[in-house]
């Protein structure tokens, strides 16, 4: 089976960047990564998941190896991109597993796109903020637009990973900074106001998100909250909720096996139904 290390990336006519693991046969599963970061998100999981299921990951337009946004970004372009993909390789419904920013915009396929959704994995993401909160991530995003990506990036690790994993781990922690640094800052910045103001479009939606769902966080994530994650699955019939202890944001790389567990435990039993 190829690894990530060995796997060469494809490109639709549209400029998405993708690779595919697996057996196209099986079940197929969508891994959508978050702000800044690229489809290496997912390398701990693509040998886990890949025994039992056609695993397509990819990077988010502005980021990774796709081009650039063809237009403003926001969920709904993100949304159009996963279902190009899906037409490109011609799949007709596959769960989406998204983390952080691919957590809102898994959100927006299944509110647009039902019929293409098996099913739901939303890591770490966002959702109904306080006023000081809401306030804190515009601020962000107006600084990172207005002063560079290398203005915010040592705050957000921190926001990120625990400082344990911070100290034991400087290469795997450079490794992502250096990632984050390359993106286009026009890109980047757009898609932090994506980040910031998108969520209000996915609160209690008037036709409610019917698939089913897992939400996972980690305890001390603080952009996306246990109350958070406990409020997305408020809002899909029969969401199940599962909180990592300990972890912050970066939780599915730290401890990538505290999140195996449950998603393919969520897999098997919906493949089973």
């Amino acid at each position: 089976m190829a690894t990530p290390s060995d796997h060469a990336a494809q490109r639709t006519p549209d400029g998405t960047s993708f690779q595919r693991y697996g057996d196209a046969a099986s079940p197929s599963l969508i891994l959508i990564h978050g702000l800044g970061l690229s489809h290496h998100t997912w390398d701990q999981y693509i040998a886990d998941l890949a025994q039992d299921y056609d695993v397509i990951t990819y990077d988010l337009y502005g980021h990774g190896d796709s081009v650039l946004p063809p237009r403003k970004p926001d969920l709904t372009l993100f949304s159009e991109q996963v279902i190009s993909l899906m037409d490109y390789l011609a799949i007709d419904q596959a769960v989406m597993i998204g983390f952080s920013l691919g957590g809102m915009i898994n959100r927006r396929i299944a509110l647009d796109h039902k019929g293409r959704v098996a099913g739901l994995v939303i890591l770490n993401s966002p959702h109904e903020r306080g006023e000081d909160e809401q306030q804190k991530v515009e601020a962000r995003a107006i600084m990172t637009r207005d002063e560079g990506i290398s203005s915010t990036i040592e705050t957000t690790l921190q926001r990120w990973f625990t400082p344990a994993f911070i100290a034991a781990n400087p290469d795997a922690v450079d490794q992502v900074r250096q990632g984050v640094l390359a993106n286009d800052l026009d890109a980047y910045a757009a898609c932090r106001f994506v980040l910031a103001n998108g969520v209000v479009e996915l609160i209690r939606p008037e036709t409610p998100i019917t698939s089913p769902t897992l939400v996972m966080t980690c305890a001390y994530d603080s952009g996306s909250t246990p109350e958070m994650s406990h409020a997305i699955a408020s809002e899909i019939n029969g969401a199940t909720t599962v909180i990592v202890p300990e972890l912050q944001h970066m939780g599915l790389v730290e401890q990538p096996q505290e999140f195996l567990t449950p998603i393919i435990e969520f897999l098997n039993q919906i493949h089973s139904d």
